[in-house]
């Protein structure tokens, strides 16, 4: 199968659509589809315009334009690739809340007649889902052929909220997982060895930064002192200098905001750690946690949010109603060894089911599902 995954945003970008997009592609190619990203984000060498690249043998085209503050967004992109995209035979589309290239990709894939997936990553808030109602683009779509899908139960919640009909079917396409790369064995640590939480996650505003360091602030003031403990927080953004220069000196002796690390230096120290501690509410999937209950790690996450795709209260983490309940499930899990240990086990003896394999299946499966609309 020729496949087409079209997407405002490809790495060098940091995020989560970026490195899903990336990793997708990598996975079809493996299963011996042929695969082309078309983006307009541009490359290391910020060339604007037409570029070609190859991505460990995915085909990478960059449509890209100068445009203020580096948005990537090229209204000609429709018109410049028109012939190309006719080849295909399945075009997937990559949404995010705002996401102008992938909206005219998906006017142009409909017109050309493409069987089209259409996959959301980010949750709708109530603004950009009463626009998109309102606008009726995403009805228009599906009425058109175009599969919906988005990458967690809450976040599929959200796109029927903005479709407005119940007879259009808004399916669930999970992000995906490398099991292998996360599931790294655990070095034997002393017995008197701090419990170590971590997180980790984009420094934005959305991501509820401060917050973050204020519940981890309580956690520490609500451990007895005879448990020693550490937090660290990796992740790179425009919060983190501004994070930084709200911890104190008593803070950081305890706390590290470490910054961005890759990514096999962030397995070993899930491998290493004992929780992950997971802020965020509108969390449309939550790869970062996935990938830390890959690595062993008890989650501690909010309810709401779509993390509980993967995480299931007393099982394999711990799932609060808000922000007082989560630094509650932290204090009890940092105070207790044996609940530690049990979701500690499962977690390792029970691989989730976002891997790859799976992933990819489900993805050939939409587009199967996506041909025959068309």
């Amino acid at each position: 199968m020729k496949v087409a995954l079209l997407s405002d945003c490809y790495p060098p970008r940091l995020g989560g659509i970026e490195t899903q997009v990336r990793d997708l592609g990598r996975a079809l190619l493996a299963q011996g589809h042929e695969v082309h990203v078309y983006t307009a984000t541009p490359g290391i060498d910020e060339h604007r315009g037409r570029s070609w690249e190859d991505d460990e043998g995915v085909h990478v085209h960059r449509v890209t334009m100068h445009v203020p503050f580096g948005v990537p967004v090229n209204p000609r992109a429709p018109k410049l690739i028109r012939g190309e995209l006719a080849e295909f035979d399945i075009a997937h589309v990559h949404m995010g809340v705002i996401a102008p290239f992938a909206h005219d990709l998906t006017k142009l894939s409909l017109d050309l007649g493409l069987p089209t997936a259409i996959t959301w990553h980010s949750v709708l808030g109530q603004g950009s889902l009463t626009v998109l109602r309102q606008l009726g683009w995403a009805r228009e779509w599906a009425q058109r052929g175009a599969t919906l899908t988005a990458v967690s139960s809450m976040a599929a919640d959200r796109v029927r909220a903005a479709v407005g009909d119940p007879g259009i079917e808004v399916g669930v396409l999970p992000n995906g997982i490398s099991i292998p790369d996360w599931s790294l064995a655990r070095g034997r640590r002393p017995d008197d060895a701090p419990v170590q939480i971590v997180t980790a996650l984009r420094f934005a505003l959305r991501k509820r930064i401060l917050p973050l360091i204020r519940m981890l602030r309580e956690v520490r003031r609500r451990v007895p002192e005879e448990i020693p403990f550490t937090a660290t927080v990796f992740g790179n953004g425009p919060y983190l200098a501004p994070a930084r220069a709200l911890t104190t000196a008593e803070d950081r002796t305890w706390l590290n905001l470490a910054g961005r690390v890759a990514r096999p230096v962030l397995a070993q120290t899930y491998a290493d750690s004992d929780l992950y501690f997971a802020p965020t509410r509108l969390e449309a999937f939550g790869i970062a946690a996935l990938e830390a209950r890959t690595a062993g790690l008890p989650v501690v996450a909010l309810r709401g949010s779509g993390v509980e795709d993967f995480i299931t209260n007393e099982e394999n983490g711990l799932l609060a109603k808000d922000d007082d309940a989560l630094v509650d499930a932290a204090v009890r899990l940092v105070t207790d060894h044996h609940l530690r240990h049990r979701l500690r086990e499962h977690n390792l003896t029970v691989p989730p089911a976002q891997g790859w394999d799976s992933v990819v299946q489900q993805s050939l499966a939409e587009y199967r599902r996506a041909g025959a609309r068309g």
